[in-house]
């Protein structure tokens, strides 16, 4: 980045290189819907921005998902720390609101919190070899997880229906690289693999055992009006395609297409808009409607 910031010299390549800045700095002051440095709901390899020697300050979220009539309307509060230049350490709690389907909504009740942390293991270019990505390893732990499993939770032989929280959990390895070459138009690009026995982050549940999952994301960065920044891009998750519970389920992958708002150079506040796709007919019979819905989340660090 210092080698492209001492050689462009004209208007445009001062563009350029704001652009590029903000391409590298921007993804690393935004969270994702579980509070971890990410797209919308993927982690990056980038970590919360500290000092080498001592821990940054916080980095605060909110996110929110219209999820439809039938799951309802979730909303999260996040709180997510950097330390020592390199690993990152956060605090999520996961709201929810009744959806409005008698015979499916009921299924989806309460919230539950979630803690996460990452580890930047290789930098982003370390060695100055330019084409290497920055690598980290992380976890995401959530707790008391009752939608859909523990409501359906049966542990008698009466047929009576009982209420169980589950715990979920994801182990992953991911690989982020912000390309440079493409000077009128920088990419972000990152691809990553997880073990998960959560059921789209656990807003269906929980699967019945863990198994290993991609994810990625593709995003361009332009220069906006007003000195903003804007970052397009789309990403995707692959689920356990099981629900605990509920026999015969059948969960696709949930992909987003999202838009990313930087509105100053020097601040440390964004906002992303986004489309999801969640779920459709996962039984035969049982919509759940969250193919088409949107999601809105801000960023601000501390």
């Amino acid at each position: 980045m210092k080698h492209v910031l001492m050689h462009i010299q004209t208007k445009s390549g001062w563009l350029l290189t704001l652009a590029l800045t903000m391409a590298a700095t921007a993804p690393a002051q935004s969270l994702n819907w579980e509070g971890q440095t990410g797209v919308f709901v993927t982690p990056l390899a980038y970590t919360a921005a500290s000092p080498a020697n001592n821990v940054g300050k916080p980095i605060v979220a909110y996110h929110f998902l219209d999820a439809g009539p039938v799951l309802g309307d979730f909303h999260t509060a996040s709180v997510t720390e950097g330390l020592f230049g390199r690993v990152e350490l956060g605090y999520t709690h996961v709201f929810h609101g009744d959806g409005s389907t008698p015979s499916l909504s009921p299924l989806w009740t309460g919230g539950f919190n979630i803690v996460h942390g990452k580890v930047n293991v290789i930098k982003e270019n370390a060695g100055k070899q330019k084409w290497l990505p920055a690598v980290s390893a992380g976890f995401v732990e959530r707790v008391g997880i009752q939608n859909v499993s523990g409501v359906l939770f049966d542990n008698n032989s009466s047929g009576a229906t009982n209420s169980k929280s589950y715990n979920s959990g994801d182990y992953y390895v991911v690989g982020t690289k912000t390309v440079t070459q493409t000077k009128k138009l920088p990419l972000v690009l990152n691809l990553g693999y997880k073990a998960t026995n959560a059921s789209v982050f656990g807003l269906a549940g929980v699967a019945p055992s863990y198994s290993g999952r991609l994810f990625g994301a593709a995003a361009f960065v332009v220069k906006g009006p007003a000195k903003s920044t804007l970052i397009f891009g789309s990403e995707f998750a692959q689920q356990p395609r099981q629900i605990l519970n509920l026999p015969g389920a059948d969960i696709p992958t949930t992909l987003t297409y999202a838009a990313r708002i930087v509105p100053f150079e020097k601040t440390k506040f964004n906002v992303d808009f986004g489309v999801a796709q969640a779920a459709g007919q996962i039984l035969p019979g049982v919509d759940v409607k969250v193919r088409h819905q949107f999601a809105l989340g801000v960023s601000y660090g501390i």
